[in-house]
């Protein structure tokens, strides 16, 4: 059945939190209200202060609800991919009704003893992706209620995420006076909106250039291989901008959106424009060629750890090629760079939604896809899970369900903890960025060079 009703979607990203409000009519989305905030309380897209995220997020929240004439409580909020780790999952339950026809009881019984295993402490389930119910040995079912059986099986992938990550999350949508109703990874939703059923079967890789990070996911075969965020992003550009030509953090954001080129190939060494510099009575006057060689320098390093990641992710057969979302993946000459540095295919994904026609909204768009296009089955197993369903077994003839040990674990991402490298104070054409060397010294040598930079 086409669903209908209204679901509201957001994501809070390091630069922006963004609202979405969409209606669904007979299974179509319809954008009624968007509304965005200055996001406060992030670094590198983790929450590090809860009551500045939530009052942004109230203001985002706000003028969603003003623009699209409802009042918003409850909302559906996306997960960065950080420390994400899958595992695949499976259980059985035997049938104990007289009739021997499976309900939402025995759906539910099942995917509760699938997920009866041990979760360290400091992790929680955030999804289950069913991959297919077996009745009797016959596989391959979709929805196994109202048949008739004696042994229902599911085979599905568990996600997990750091407990803190997800409690944070909460918290923030809490003190902004809402309700969560459901936690979307990011990447599962966008694999599902921005790739076609082509691209996630045969293989696709996809490239989220945020503000505050950078994640890289492969997807074939209809699921989520891998996952890996790098904590570098759009604002180390802005960063590098700033520092290199002595003027704010704001008049270098100001510079990167209006004049910025990733590719010293397409920029001019014949256009100039003017920068407030710190401690400089009159503006300095620099080409878009040589800002052209900061932004380079920066997402030059970026795309070398994407390429560092897909090594790890064994991509050697992704027909789909790359695809870049994100806001930083709008700047000009992104896609150009990113098809140079990795030797693959590169396109920008831009959604088609009228007022919403850039790579910056696809995950906005994503969650409230990936909410408003489940299945009731799916409904079902979200439940069995967050505990939202309370299963009632049968008196007396109830048998208790057989635990069934679960695969080795598989980690799907491993958070890196690196930090910012100021960059050179002044590029040159011939500059090119290599490899950092932080991976080879220890903790304590690359704190002492973090601070060592920052003073100086």
């Amino acid at each position: 059945m086409a669903k209908s009703g209204l679901y509201t979607g957001v994501d809070i990203g390091t630069n922006t939190i963004k609202v979405l409000v969409a209606e669904y009519v007979s299974g179509e989305m319809n954008i009624i209200g968007v509304g965005n905030a200055k996001s406060d309380g992030l670094k590198n897209g983790i929450i590090v202060d809860i009551e500045k995220v939530a009052q942004a997020l109230r203001k985002a929240v706000n003028a969603a609800e003003e623009r699209a004439g409802i009042t918003i409580d409850r909302i559906n909020v996306s997960i960065p991919a950080n420390s994400l780790e899958m595992e695949p999952c499976q259980g059985m339950v035997p049938i104990v009704s007289d009739t021997k026809e499976i309900t939402d009881n025995d759906v539910i019984q099942v995917v509760q003893n699938a997920l009866m295993r041990g979760i360290v402490p400091e992790r929680e389930i955030i999804a289950v992706e069913t991959k297919e119910f077996t009745v009797d040995g016959f596989t391959g079912i979709s929805d196994p209620r109202g048949m008739f059986g004696v042994r229902l099986e599911i085979r599905g992938v568990v996600y997990t995420g750091p407990k803190t990550l997800v409690h944070n999350v909460r918290k923030v949508v809490e003190r902004a006076g809402l309700l969560v109703d459901n936690i979307v990874i990011a990447p599962l939703a966008m694999a599902q909106y921005v790739l076609t059923e082509g691209e996630r079967e045969f293989g696709t890789i996809m490239v989220d250039l945020g503000a505050g990070q950078t994640t890289v996911s492969i997807v074939k075969d209809q699921s989520l291989k891998f996952t890996h965020t790098s904590p570098e992003g759009g604002d180390y550009v802005t960063k590098d901008i700033s520092t290199v030509l002595n003027t704010s953090v704001s008049a270098a954001e100001d510079l990167k959106v209006n004049y910025g080129e990733a590719s010293t190939e397409r920029a001019s060494q014949d256009e100039y424009f003017l920068v407030d510099v710190v401690g400089k009575d009159e503006p300095e006057q620099i080409t878009e060629y040589y800002l052209s060689q900061i932004i380079e320098a920066r997402m030059t390093q970026v795309f070398n750890r994407v390429r560092q990641d897909l090594e790890h992710g064994h991509t050697s057969e992704t027909p789909g090629g790359l695809i870049l979302v994100g806001g930083t993946a709008a700047m000009p000459g992104v896609v150009d760079l990113a098809t140079k540095i990795l030797g693959m295919n590169a396109r920008l994904y831009v959604p088609g939604e009228m007022g919403l026609r850039n790579p910056a909204f696809a995950q906005v768009i994503s969650v409230v896809n990936y909410i408003g296009s489940r299945s009731d089955i799916d409904v079902l197993v979200s439940q069995a899970f967050s505990g939202d369903y309370a299963y009632t077994a049968a008196e007396e003839t109830y048998v208790a369900p057989v635990q069934t040990i679960a695969p080795q674990v598989t980690t799907v991402a491993d958070v890196e903890n690196d930090f910012y490298t100021e960059p050179q104070s002044r590029p040159v054409a011939t500059q090119k960025v290599t490899e950092p060397e932080e991976e080879k010294e220890g903790l304590v040598d690359r704190a002492k060079s973090f601070f060592g930079n920052l003073f100086d």
